[in-house]
């Protein structure tokens, strides 16, 4: 009897003896690459807080612009600019504040449902009952850093993110070399400036994924491939093993959706950004002071091809709802061209943005119109990806969610 007492006191100190966190587990707990998004209450505040603020900032340029319509004699067309600008950045923040509000929802449900399944041990009726992770919205860590194809090894994504980012650099430098550093004032160098972005970002991602990829060899790409695994080697897949190779795919980390954000951003802008220069500037706008040359045809077709192809590479999500981020994106592009015409900025880069021609409001329209085709061109780009290519290449190819 003594020695079965001394052998459970035993146990229990082995059982609540705290783990020893090695450098792989120090590492791959960082908060940048491992705190999920929705369980980091400071990044829900941050995230409310830049929302109010880019809010705020509009409504504030729009009443600032309103109340110097006296001394700058603005017109009719131009509050009606204002009014569009202003009606686009609240209509984004509303699509973007109602889909977080449906995700919190969902993660609410599926924490309640991942409750009772642990209580009814994980079965119904000797039939194996996991949650589904497509239908709640979440991005997983492995999508940020993996390969949609299985021979891509994950370093090579990230040679490749690497090469991407320095051409991008090397010909963002040529320009400005070319000319000066005026250029920055066009939407198109704040295109390739953001997919630089998104490839730095991409890099860090991978190369902290190569990182988990070797510290533990035999993680498993997502739940379908180990359920499947484990099915030919005859075992019985349960709940356990579900929540395991969950694990292996837990949400990703603050940086990681701020990289899926830049990257959806980056889809519609690069569309919007090759698809005015080559059907709309380039035929109609030759003259003496505009012309196409090597430089400016690099910088309007490097940025969409390397962004294809780290999209035929990568695991990503594309949804639809974050077309809203891309619509920001150029309002923010539009409200620093008005700031620099308040400082006394002349020139307009482009002409489609003037405010002086009874005209520009049907440009501005046109404008915020054009960005639905371009952010869905890219939507569907991705969408045929994800359905042609399992079936032309099943044995290799892995759908993302």
């Amino acid at each position: 009897m003594r020695a079965r007492i001394l052998a459970q006191k035993r146990d229990s100190l082995s059982t609540h003896h705290p783990p020893v966190k090695t450098t792989s587990s120090l590492f791959s707990t960082w908060p940048l690459f491992s705190s999920p998004l929705h369980s980091n209450p400071l990044f829900s505040q941050l995230f409310q807080l830049s929302l109010s603020l880019s809010l705020s900032l509009s409504l504030s340029l729009s009443l600032y612009l309103s109340s110097m319509s006296l001394s700058l004699n603005l017109h009719w067309y131009n509050l009606t600019c204002i009014c569009i600008v202003t009606a686009s950045i609240v209509a984004s923040l509303f699509v973007i504040c109602k889909h977080r509000r449906k995700t919190d929802k969902n993660q609410t449900t599926k924490s309640l449902y991942e409750s009772l399944l642990s209580i009814n041990g994980g079965t119904q009726s000797g039939v194996e009952t996991e949650t589904d992770n497509s239908s709640f919205s979440f991005v997983e860590k492995n999508c940020l850093w993996r390969s949609s194809w299985s021979f891509v090894h994950p370093a090579y994504l990230l040679l490749f993110r690497l090469a991407a980012m320095a051409a991008l650099i090397g010909t963002l430098l040529w320009d400005w070399w070319k000319y000066d550093a005026s250029i920055f004032v066009y939407y198109t160098e704040w295109t390739v400036l953001l997919v630089i972005i998104y490839f730095l970002i991409g890099a860090l991602i991978s190369a902290h994924g190569c990182w988990l990829y070797y510290s533990n060899p035999k993680m498993t790409g997502n739940l379908e491939e180990n359920r499947i695994l484990k099915i030919e080697e005859g075992e019985n897949v349960n709940l356990r093993s579900s929540l395991i190779s969950r694990d292996n795919n837990e949400r990703a980390s603050i940086l990681g959706y701020c990289m899926q954000i830049i990257y959806q951003t980056c889809g519609g802008a690069v569309m919007l950004t090759d698809v005015v220069f080559w059907c709309l500037l380039a035929p109609f706008m030759q003259s003496a002071h505009f012309s196409v040359n090597l430089v400016m045809g690099c910088m309007h077709s490097l940025n969409l091809i390397f962004l294809l192809i780290d999209t035929a590479l990568n695991r990503m999500p594309f949804p639809m709802f974050r077309m809203a981020y891309f619509v920001i994106w150029s309002c923010i592009y539009v409200l620093f061209q008005w700031i620099l015409h308040l400082c006394g900025f002349s020139w307009w880069p482009y002409p489609f943005l003037e405010l002086s021609s009874p005209w520009a409001p049907l440009w501005y329209i046109a404008m915020a119109l054009i960005h639905i085709p371009c952010y869905t061109i890219y939507w569907l780009i991705v969408k045929a990806k994800n359905t042609y290519f399992p079936i032309f290449f099943p044995n290799c190819y892995v759908r993302s969610n």
